[in-house]
C-alpha cells in the first residue's frame, strides 16, 4: 500500500508547479499502483514541462521542505533530463523528469488523467500518466534494464489485469511498435491472458 505520506508530500510539490503554470503528470510506480496493483514505494516519478527561469522559483518555494538544488534544476531542464527533490522530515525522494521532445511523450502528457488521491478530501487531486501511457513508460524502463525487473513487470501486469477492458490497445500497439515494443507488449498481454 502506498503511504499516505507520500501522497502529502507529492502535494506539495505539485501545488508549487501549479502556482508557477508549470504542467505535470506522475508516472512510475504511483501511477501503476493507481491503476492496477499497489505496492510500496519511498520515491515517486513526476513528468513536468519545466523552464530554465523557473528553476529558481521553484527553490524559493520548495527550500523550506526540501533538499533542492537550483543548478541542479537549470542542468535538468538544459539536458531534459532528471533531478531530485527530497522531503526533510520524511526523506521520501520526489524524482522530476524534464518531459522530452519525443512525439510519444508529447502526447502521453496531453492525455494526462487528473484523479481524486484522498478518500477524506475530494479536492486532493493530481495528474497521472495514463494506463495505457504507464504500461508504455514501464516497458520502456523494463528493456532498458535488461528485461530482469520483476518490479517493473508485475506494475505491467498489474495495470492490464486491472484494467483490461477499459485499455486503448489501438493506442498501446501503435506506440509499442513505434518505440520497438510490440514483442514485449505482446508478452505481457499475453501474461496478463488479454488476447
Amino acid at each position: 500500500m502506498i503511504p499516505p505520506d507520500i501522497i502529502e508530500v507529492t502535494l506539495k510539490v505539485v501545488q508549487v508547479f501549479d502556482r508557477l503554470g508549470i504542467t505535470y503528470h506522475v508516472g512510475g510506480s504511483l501511477a501503476s499502483s493507481s491503476y492496477g496493483v499497489a505496492r510500496s514505494t519511498l520515491d515517486v516519478d513526476v513528468v513536468a514541462d519545466i523552464k530554465p527561469e523557473q528553476a529558481e522559483k521553484i527553490y524559493m518555494f520548495l527550500k523550506e521542505e526540501f533538499y533542492v538544488d537550483t543548478e541542479m534544476i537549470q542542468d535538468a531542464v538544459r539536458r531534459r533530463s532528471s533531478f531530485n527533490l527530497i522531503h526533510l522530515d520524511t526523506m521520501f525522494k520526489v524524482d522530476v523528469f524534464i518531459l522530452k521532445d519525443r512525439p510519444f511523450d508529447r502526447e502521453g502528457f496531453s492525455r494526462r488523467i487528473q484523479k481524486t488521491v484522498s478518500s477524506e478530501d475530494p479536492e486532493k487531486r493530481l495528474y497521472f500518466a495514463s494506463p495505457e501511457d504507464t504500461v508504455l513508460n514501464k516497458l520502456e524502463w523494463y528493456r532498458k534494464g535488461g528485461e530482469v525487473s520483476d518490479r517493473q513487470w508485475n506494475d505491467v501486469l498489474g495495470i492490464l489485469k486491472v484494467q483490461a477492458k477499459d485499455l486503448d490497445m489501438d493506442y498501446m500497439k501503435k506506440w509499442a511498435e513505434n518505440l520497438g515494443l510490440s514483442h514485449i507488449l505482446s508478452k505481457a498481454l499475453d501474461e496478463a491472458g488479454i488476447s
